[in-house]
């Protein structure tokens, strides 16, 4: 069966209710709100975008808090849901930060989406890292931060995007909230609090161009030098292919065209390594494994670099892959996923999923990674 798409869904049941009856926010006055009339209206705004995705709900299962959080409204539109936190009567902050820290270390989705306004960003911003990808579903009295789509329904076609395929670039976005106090009294101060991952719409064309297009030699020192500034403690295994032989001639060192390296600190440890010295030499160390994909296949993993076993994948793990590719290789799949093929079927399952490709400096798209029987 086809990989489910793993959507964390988070829904904060009181953002808004300050807007409707003059209180200019809700943070720390969601009672008043309701006792002055106001009415609840973040569900119906992640329903909008929950609708844009149902005629690919089969396709989709949503990881979410009880209740209001996200269960309620999730199977009632016939998602299918699990349940990963049971919130109080009502909800708070509390439970925001509970689920959002569930879905980060237990389930890893491959998008939180969630429904709020500029306190319910900063409540997520403060259990997230930017390793995961959010969206927010405006439903707030205060939309400054950057990580909300425009309207509910564009986050949904973002998601639309996403499952059908399509090119998302992944950017950061800056979490900004205000003083609502001062802002009650006509005074507005703004205050940036860190920042997430978000998809945005496809930037097909890279920072870098000419004439419109990518140029290979400029993209690629951009793709190189983002990955060299990562090389800090971790032993970096370099599979093959030439946007890896790109980061090596960055690095001023011999490359295994076809080959695996080793490096460590910037240095080359060893050269063209078999399967069996691949494990040898990281036995213990912690890994990183830069690989890219043949142009016009897709493969990552089983094309071309058959050193790098199942073993020594496992070793490394999922979240220590390195995806590196011109976005002029990847629009050229059309759409179709990027494949790993290792030899092992079980572990071909969890290399699936949606991953970061670096596509140049501090420039990232998602992009999917299926196995060879589900493309």
């Amino acid at each position: 069966m086809d990989r489910r798409f793993q959507l964390g869904l988070l829904i904060n049941p009181l953002a808004g209710l300050g807007g409707s009856v003059a209180l200019k926010g809700s943070d720390g006055v969601a009672q008043l709100a309701l006792a002055k009339g106001a009415i609840p209206r973040a569900q119906a705004r992640m329903r909008s975008a929950l609708e844009v995705l149902l005629p690919f709900k089969e396709r989709i299962e949503i990881h979410t808090g009880s209740g209001l959080l996200g269960e309620t409204l999730a199977r009632e539109m016939g998602f299918e849901t699990q349940v990963w936190h049971q919130s109080a009567q009502p909800s708070s902050q509390a439970d925001t930060q509970a689920l959002a820290r569930a879905l980060a270390q237990e389930v890893k989705p491959d998008l939180l989406l969630f429904a709020g306004g500029d306190g319910t960003a900063r409540d997520i911003l403060s259990i997230v890292d930017t390793t995961l990808p959010v969206l927010g579903v405006p439903a707030g009295v205060k939309i400054h931060s950057g990580v909300y789509a425009i309207t509910p329904l564009a986050a949904g076609l973002v998601v639309r995007m996403l499952l059908q395929g399509e090119l998302v670039s992944l950017m950061s976005a800056d979490v900004m909230d205000i003083d609502e106090v001062a802002f009650r009294q006509g005074t507005v101060r703004a205050r940036r609090f860190g920042e997430m991952r978000v998809p945005a719409e496809p930037r097909y064309v890279q920072a870098v161009k000419m004439g419109g297009r990518e140029v290979d030699e400029l993209v690629l020192a951009d793709i190189a030098a983002d990955v060299i500034e990562q090389m800090e403690d971790e032993l970096f295994i370099m599979g093959s292919g030439s946007t890896v032989a790109a980061i090596m001639d960055e690095l001023g060192l011999d490359n295994t065209l076809l080959g695996v390296d080793l490096v460590q600190d910037r240095q080359l440890l060893a050269s063209d390594l078999t399967a069996a010295q691949l494990l040898e030499k990281t036995e213990g160390e912690p890994l990183k494994l830069v690989i890219t994909l043949i142009g016009g296949q897709g493969h990552i993993l089983g094309r071309g670099n058959q050193q790098l076993s199942p073993e020594l994948i496992r070793r490394v793990g999922k979240d220590n892959i390195v995806l590196v590719a011109t976005k002029t290789k990847l629009k050229a799949l059309e759409g179709r996923p990027l494949i790993v093929d290792s030899g092992d079927p079980q572990l071909d399952q969890e290399l699936c999923g949606y991953y970061r490709v670096t596509t140049g400096f501090h420039d990232y798209v998602m992009y999917q990674v299926a196995s060879p029987a589900l493309v």
